[in-house]
């Protein structure tokens, strides 16, 4: 059951669903190795501690599916700094900036940043943006250690220079000596946090006539939107685009909380998703068109299931059972099940029910993977078989990647994924959207891309068509937004296909982003 204490680890694993089976799209060509090497002339500066630290500059190469790209990487902490010049936080980032480089320094840069609160950018720099990734299995588990990276054909960097930024208390992100780092851990504070981080590198990079993009996941989405209304305001940085990958921008989406009937609606067409994917649908829905069968979920979610959830106790005995009977055939559900929870199905015990048949528990973040139930008749959620395995893939290979490759030294522990920035700040329940709604009118040039994952159960495909459709902008402005869906859950890119996918669609996101207008797309299963 999803709660205020908001268990936002949110990261990622992807999984095949064989669901959406079908040919890979697109194969990556052959390979070769990729390349690096130091920096001739390795920089050097103090850091909080007064320490000198060097900052680690190398050079490598990745064969894109474009063609052979040269880069030059940068791991370094970046200065956070008060008016009155006093240094508050040193933060962690790892830069690539393709070369040769432009010497108007026009070409697009991209700031990416995961979520939790409490992830390091880790998750989307070695998952699916960065010039290596890491290997996983063909349908996208975690493979048995040692882990490995290889080169990534679909780098994000064949359209952009990236910047991965670890938020305070993640990554080797530390509050400086004599400052409390509870003063970040925030949402607020956390945006006024990165936005000042942005301001500073691209003033130091002098990057301010670059075309500048945000891209985050999870509660990073929750950051981004409100950084596209706060960069504009308050440091006059106008966005090109923003890419939301499983996104959250309004928690009432996502939280069963007594009272609040919608996630219960939004969340069916993932639990049918994710019911076919075991085969736990009636036959005849198993047998269907599965894009038919999602349209139909989502069509009955939002119509029939709607009004019955709104009549309360008031629902007719005789309506209350043709409902239950119709969610227990879009879930998969026992129709005692569905009864017994009064016609209301959160995603906890979703995931412990539905192969309760074979003590089994279904994964949050990736809904295909299952893992041994220990105490079924609890219908806890607390354990996720989703998470665990890929949390040391890569802590593994970060700390390999960024000691060997890199070059960078850093004998602390880097925070892959941390509780340590709790209690966060949230406010009330964060409803970010009319950020985003704001900064589109007011940089009316801004174009935003939705990217989810079907079978996602932190954040599920639906509550983002929510979302969209319920930003009070003008029909040219929705012309902005696209929205992208994916084989896979949270962490799509784990799964090659949907990496291949995400490669490609932010490429071309980019691309139009600064030339024409993209146009909104409505995916398999979405009905207006």
């Amino acid at each position: 059951m999803i709660r205020l204490k908001l268990r936002f680890l949110l990261l990622s694993m992807s999984f095949a669903l064989a669901l959406f089976s079908g040919p890979a799209h697109g194969q990556a060509p052959a390979t070769r190795p990729a390349q690096e090497h130091p920096a001739t002339q390795p920089e050097s500066r103090p850091n909080i501690h007064g320490e000198h630290e060097r900052q680690s500059v190398t050079e490598g190469q990745v064969q894109t599916v474009d063609g052979l790209l040269r880069y030059k990487a940068t791991a370094a902490h970046l200065a956070l700094k008060d008016d009155a010049g006093k240094t508050k936080a040193e933060i962690f980032y790892v830069a690539y900036v393709k070369q040769p480089g432009d010497e108007l320094d026009r070409r697009p840069i991209t700031f990416v940043f995961n979520g939790g609160p409490g992830a390091a950018a880790v998750w989307l720099h070695l998952g699916t943006a960065g010039p290596k990734h890491i290997a996983m299995n063909d349908n996208g588990d975690a493979p048995v250690p040692p882990y490995q990276l290889e080169e990534n054909p679909d780098t994000w960097l064949r359209a952009t220079d990236l910047v991965f930024i670890d938020p305070v208390g993640t990554g080797y992100s530390r509050a400086a000596p004599g400052e409390k780092p509870e003063q970040f851990y925030g949402l607020r504070e956390d945006i006024q946090a990165v936005a000042e981080i942005i301001r500073t590198y691209i003033t130091e990079k002098n990057r301010w006539l670059s075309p500048k993009f945000l891209a985050g996941e999870s509660y990073g989405t929750t950051r981004a939107a409100g950084l596209s209304q706060h960069l504009l305001e308050q440091n006059g940085i106008d966005l090109n685009g923003i890419v939301l990958i499983s996104s959250v921008l309004n928690f009432n989406t996502i939280d069963f909380a007594p009272g609040n009937e919608l996630p219960y609606v939004l969340y069916v067409p993932s639990y049918t998703a994710i019911a076919h994917y075991h085969k736990k649908l009636a036959p005849d829905l198993q047998q269907a068109d599965l894009s038919k069968t999602l349209r139909d979920a989502q069509q009955w979610a939002t119509h029939d299931y709607v009004d019955a959830l709104s009549a309360g106790t008031s629902l007719a005995a005789d309506k209350r059972n043709a409902i239950a009977k119709q969610l227990s055939r879009y879930t998969g559900l026992s129709l005692d099940s569905v009864l017994k929870a009064d016609l209301r199905i959160n995603a906890g015990a979703f995931r412990s029910e539905l192969l309760v048949d074979r003590r089994q528990i279904i994964g949050r973040f990736d809904a295909r993977i299952t893992g041994y139930n220990p105490d079924p008749l609890t219908m806890s959620d607390e354990y996720d078989p989703s998470l665990s395995p890929y949390f040391a893939a890569y802590m593994a290979t970060f700390g390999s990647y960024v000691r060997g490759t890199l070059e960078f030294k850093d004998d602390r522990q880097y925070e892959v994924l941390t509780n340590k920035v709790r209690p966060w700040n949230f406010g009330t329940l964060p409803q970010v959207a009319t950020n985003l709604q704001d900064a589109m009118m007011k940089n009316p040039h801004m174009k935003v891309m939705f990217c989810n994952g079907l079978a996602d159960l932190a954040t599920p495909y639906m509550a983002a068509d929510y979302t969209i459709d319920h930003l009070n902008i003008s029909p040219e402005l929705r012309a902005n937004i696209s929205h992208k869906y994916y084989e896979g859950g949270h962490m799509l890119y784990h799964y090659r296909p949907s990496r291949q996918k995400l490669g490609q669609d932010m490429a071309d996101f980019i691309k139009s982003a600064i030339g024409p207008s993209i146009q909104s797309e409505r995916p398999v299963g979405a009905v207006k």
